[in-house]
């Protein structure tokens, strides 16, 4: 019994690894690198330069004004971040059963002593490493780059970025979970479906808040019932807002009357938790 809870770790953290340096050998993990950094560049040149339109306008000597305008480019990059980290996500590991078991490769592993679970647990861990630097080396520069240009602190920084970092874990589970049942391109269409539908939702959710249309809110609702990743977004943006928007009630990002609530932010985790779940238990089922 005692070398069953020595070998199973040991096993899935080296599942984990070989997960890692696998994904990080993909060209698209490296081309995901570095128009990061071309968009980090990018970001901070127009920032630079939006600023110094700032303080030299009639605004500069406005504080409410000019943090407001700061806080939308904070989110704004942030949200570029958080679309970036989701395709990451999906496009990384949307073929990591269904690919190996087209190919073959995966009998290398099924066919040793091995618990299914340990397997799929092991690659889960190996992504959530790999994608979660990915995110920190992503948001993080947005962060810094708008500090060091700007001055401004974008509030509650910590929480935002938990709930960011929240829909790309996500957004794993969810691919995972497709990647047992089907191939790696009808699950790609899957995933991304699901996604284009929470943030079709989330919009017209928004625009409904901001008409006060309770129909378009009920549809944003049901879509992030479906898939609540626009919610866990929403969420993140409503954390990091500023004073203003609290005044205004609304913002291009979020809305003071829309605010996906606790409850909905634990739905998004057991929804998470689900899909590996079911993730786990579709592969130890499924016929290889």
């Amino acid at each position: 019994m005692s070398n069953n809870l020595i070998h199973e770790p040991d096993v899935t953290f080296t599942i984990a690894r070989l997960t890692f340096r696998e994904a990080a050998r993909r060209k698209i993990l490296l081309a995901a690198l570095l128009l990061g950094v071309l968009f980090l560049g990018v970001y901070g040149a127009g920032l630079y330069f939006t600023n110094q339109d700032v303080m030299r306008s009639p605004q500069a000597n406005k504080p409410v004004v000019t943090a407001q305008i700061y806080n939308f480019l904070a989110l704004s990059g942030l949200y570029v971040v958080n679309f970036l980290f989701v395709m990451i996500t999906v496009l990384t590991s949307v073929d990591t059963i269904a690919g190996e078991i087209v190919s073959g490769t995966i009998h290398a592993l099924a066919a040793k002593p091995l618990r299914r679970w340990e397997i799929l647990i092991g690659k889960w861990i190996g992504y959530v490493v790999m994608l979660t630097l990915y995110f920190l080396l992503m948001a993080g520069g947005v962060t810094l780059v708008v500090r060091a240009v700007t001055g401004y602190d974008i509030p509650n920084i910590g929480w935002g970025l938990v709930f960011i970092w929240l829909n790309g874990l996500l957004l794993l589970n969810v691919t995972l979970l497709g990647s047992t049942q089907f191939s790696a391109l009808a699950n790609g269409v899957f995933v991304f479906t699901m996604f284009g539908v929470a943030f079709l939702g989330g919009w017209i959710e928004q625009i409904g808040s901001f008409l006060s249309s309770q129909t378009a809110v009920n549809v944003g609702i049901v879509s992030s019932l479906l898939m609540p990743s626009e919610a866990l977004w929403k969420r993140a943006a409503y954390e990091m807002r500023s004073l203003a928007v609290d005044a205004v009630g609304f913002s291009p990002f979020t809305s003071a009357s829309s605010v996906p609530s606790a409850l909905m932010l634990g739905y998004a985790v057991l929804y998470a938790a689900l899909a590996l779940g079911f993730a786990i238990w579709n592969f130890e089922r499924r016929d290889l």
